[in-house]
C-alpha cells in the first residue's frame, strides 16, 4: 500500500470517532481529501450531518453518519453492527474520541472518571477488537489511536487522564507487534496541547494552552505516521524534545515539575 497519506485510504472506508470536533474533525477533513469514504460517529449528531454534507459536496466521497456515546459499554457494538448491516468494510480505524477533566482527582466526580475510562481506553480496546480481525483476515489495515504527550508521565491535577492516555500508547504499541504480521499497521499519535474543545470540556486554564498546536497539524502528522508504520508518533518537535526529556529525569522530579505547572491557581 503507498506509504503517502494523501493515497493511501483512497475510495476505502475510514472510521473516525469522536468526528464532531477538534482533532477528529481534522482527520476526516483530510482524509476525504485523499478520496477515502468515511463513517463519522460523535454524540453531536447535527454537527456530523453538517460535516457530511461538507465533505460529501468538496470531496465527492461517501459518507455515513451514526450518532454514538462511547460512555456506553453497547456503543462499540453498535457502530461495528452499523457498518456490518451497510456491508462497509473498514480499512481505516480512528479511535479520536476522548475527554478529560482538569482538577483534584478526590473532587472531580466519579462517574466523569469512569465514564473517562470507558470512552479512553474500554471503547479504543472494544472497537479495536471488532473491527482488527476482518483487517488480518483480509491481511491489511490500519488503526490509529490518539494517546497523548500526557501519556509519558505522572501528570497531577489530570490524573487520570494522563493514566487513560498513557494505557492508549502502551495498548497502541502492544498491538502494533501482534498485527504486524498479518498486515495490520497501528499508531499510537501523542499530540501535547491542541487548538480544540479539549481546554473547555476539560476546564483547563489559558495557561496551558499559551503554546498549542493547530488540530489540523496534529492530524497530519498522525496520518503521515500511520502511513509510514510509525507504532508512536509525537506531534511537534518542542513536545518530542520534552518527551525525550522525561526519560532522563527522575520520574518523582518531573511529577513534581508537572504539579507545579498544572496545579490550580486556587489549590493549596
Amino acid at each position: 500500500m503507498s506509504r503517502d497519506p494523501k493515497t493511501r485510504w483512497i475510495k476505502k472506508w475510514a472510521l473516525v470517532t469522536g468526528a464532531s470536533a477538534g482533532i477528529g474533525l481534522e482527520l476526516a477533513k483530510q482524509l476525504a481529501a485523499g478520496g477515502a469514504n468515511l463513517v463519522l460517529t460523535a454524540r453531536r449528531s447535527e454537527r456530523l450531518q453538517t460535516l457530511a454534507a461538507e465533505l460529501v459536496a468538496t470531496h465527492g466521497v461517501q459518507v455515513e453518519i451514526f450518532s454514538a456515546d462511547l460512555t456506553g459499554p453497547d456503543a462499540p457494538q453498535e457502530i461495528f453492527s452499523f457498518t456490518a448491516r451497510r456491508n462497509i468494510e473498514i480499512e481505516l480505524l480512528v479511535n479520536n474520541a476522548g475527554f478529560g477533566a482538569f482538577g483534584l482527582s478526590h473532587e472531580i466526580d466519579e462517574l466523569r472518571l469512569l465514564e473517562m475510562i470507558q470512552v479512553n481506553c474500554s471503547a479504543v480496546v472494544s472497537l479495536s477488537r471488532l473491527f482488527s480481525p476482518g483487517m488480518v483476515e483480509r491481511r491489511h489495515g490500519d488503526i490509529l489511536i490518539v494517546s497523548s504527550v500526557a501519556a509519558f508521565q505522572a501528570l497531577p491535577f489530570n490524573s487520570v487522564y494522563a493514566a487513560t492516555k498513557a494505557f492508549d500508547l502502551l495498548f497502541a504499541e502492544g498491538i502494533a507487534e501482534e498485527l504486524a504480521p498479518f498486515g495490520v499497521n497501528v499508531t499510537a499519535l501523542c499530540p501535547g496541547t491542541t487548538t480544540t474543545e479539549f481546554q473547555q470540556v476539560a476546564q483547563q486554564p489559558d495557561r496551558m494552552f499559551r503554546s498549542a498546536e493547530p488540530a489540523e497539524k496534529v492530524a497530519r502528522v498522525g496520518l503521515a505516521g500511520l502511513a509510514r508504520g510509525k507504532s508512536c508518533v509525537v506531534s511537534g518537535a518542542t513536545n518530542t524534545l520534552m518527551v525525550e526529556a522525561e526519560r532522563l529525569a527522575p520520574r518523582r522530579f518531573v511529577t513534581k515539575m508537572a504539579a507545579r505547572m498544572m496545579r490550580p491557581q486556587d489549590s493549596k
